[in-house]
């Protein structure tokens, strides 16, 4: 699917060092990019004094990961962020949010976002009742909160840890990974050896899942973009 007059998707990242927030991307780069879009890449967190990019004009909004949680409300960067979130939502511009992003989204529309009980690592499969927007995956996991989805949402996919997605009006929320692949992968481990977090998993397991599943993963993650761009497309605005 191409959409023609390069329309301008604004992507939202975060990690302190803007190498390995570009990089939290990951498939979604170059999906959006064949697609015809042109990314618009922004940091509330690694670039507090940089205006963010105009909504007047985009097609499109993505809210990637996050290693912070979208209910600390003691971020400085997190209320500018939110704020920027709820502009989109004012003006119709469809989000797509992933993990943390998933999480903001569903906060910002009213739902809730906290601590799981069940943290999720690595690939699951999710129930799902719209098979043609989220399929049952394996969808890539690593999060120790979860979001309960906005009231006027509807949820979509979920397992006994967790509700996975949702989908509001134009809006998608996911709480697994599309856009996972090694390098990706990589870029979170060395914010984990810079920041000395220990997550309590095996994260060389998970890597080598990752590395023997990332074909399957592009292709998921491609089918997952092409439909949710079709419906957010149709939504008036």
């Amino acid at each position: 699917m191409t959409y023609p007059n390069h329309p301008r998707a604004v992507v939202l990242v975060h990690d302190q060092d803007p190498i390995l927030a570009r990089r939290d991307i990951g498939t979604l780069d170059a999906e959006l990019r064949t697609r015809g879009f042109q990314l618009d890449v922004h940091s509330f967190d690694h670039s507090p004094d940089v205006a963010p990019p105009l909504l007047s004009d985009a097609q499109l909004v993505v809210v990637m990961g996050s290693p912070d949680a979208a209910y600390d409300d003691t971020l400085p960067w997190l209320a500018p962020e939110i704020a920027y979130v709820q502009d989109a939502i004012d003006g119709q511009v469809p989000i797509l949010g992933v993990c943390f992003g998933g999480q903001l989204l569903a906060r910002v529309l009213g739902g809730t976002v906290r601590q799981s009980e069940h943290p999720e690592y690595g690939f699951v499969q999710v129930d799902t009742s719209d098979p043609e927007l989220v399929a049952r995956g394996p969808w890539m996991e690593f999060h120790g909160d979860t979001f309960t989805a906005p009231p006027q949402a509807t949820v979509i996919a979920r397992n006994a840890a967790a509700q996975q997605a949702f989908v509001c009006g134009p809006h998608l929320g996911l709480q697994f990974h599309p856009e996972i692949d090694l390098d990706t992968y990589d870029a979170w481990a060395a914010a984990w050896d810079r920041d000395g977090v220990e997550h309590g998993v095996d994260v060389h397991e998970i890597r080598r899942d990752i590395a023997d599943a990332e074909l399957a993963a592009r292709a998921r993650c491609s089918a997952l973009l092409d439909a949710f761009l079709a419906r957010s497309s149709a939504v008036p605005r």
